[in-house]
């Protein structure tokens, strides 16, 4: 056991340049706070005392401002930055060495009972106010930019930007036309436009039709 609490501290100076002190990181981490408590919550859970799980996630929740279902299953150097507003559904799984940022979601898209949150693989890192949802799953090595909607699966060693998410890099590459249709969901600005466009023209042929027929009506 305290072979982990020593590998979560030290995940923290790896990956905050602000962290100064071990003290300091005991006291003024939520997201710290938030994962002890996520595996003590998860041990309830486990063992079939669900209500005593979900009170100590309630409360983890009250001091951190960040959510965990105790159902979710989250491996080892995980680690929350600032933290707020993060919320991980119960059915969640997460790798190892993986990194979020405040107001991070990892949320479901259906009221059905089952495999509705996302799985995340290892060493994945999902950017500020980003969202995944339903039961997606994001390979290793990937990078979710902020403020992101994701809503399909997306391959190891990828970069994903945008609402919807697209993926824009994959093993250090830009990606062809294809892979960049990643995600497609509706846009409602773009549907707007193109929906201007075609009234314009439309008008436009019956601007023409009207001068051709005026037209013809000067020449007789």
């Amino acid at each position: 056991m305290f072979k982990r609490l020593k590998e979560d501290i030290e995940t923290v100076f790896e990956r905050d340049p602000a962290a100064r002190s071990i003290l300091e990181v005991l006291l003024c981490y939520p997201g710290l706070h938030a994962v002890w408590l996520h595996r003590i919550a998860h041990w309830f859970w486990t063992h079939n005392l669900k209500l005593i799980a979900r009170i100590i996630s309630h409360f983890s929740r009250w001091l951190t401002g960040i959510e965990i279902h105790p159902g979710a299953k989250i491996g080892r150097r995980f680690f929350i930055d600032h933290g707020m507003g993060v919320v991980i559904g119960e059915t969640t799984e997460i790798g190892n060495d993986v990194t979020l940022y405040h107001q991070v979601t990892l949320g479901g898209t259906s009221t059905k009972k089952g495999k509705r949150h996302p799985t995340i693989g290892n060493n994945v890192v999902i950017g500020a106010g980003a969202k995944v949802l339903g039961p997606v799953k994001i390979g290793d090595n990937c990078k979710i930019g902020a403020n992101s909607v994701v809503i399909k699966d997306v391959p190891p060693n990828s970069t994903v930007v945008g609402i919807p998410g697209k993926v824009v890099r994959r093993e250090g590459i830009k990606p062809t036309k294809v892979d960049l249709e990643h995600g497609k969901l509706p846009d409602p600005i773009m549907e707007s436009l193109k929906q201007m466009l075609d009234i314009i023209h439309d008008l436009e042929l019956e601007v023409k039709t009207l001068k051709k027929e005026i037209r013809e009506k000067e020449e007789r």
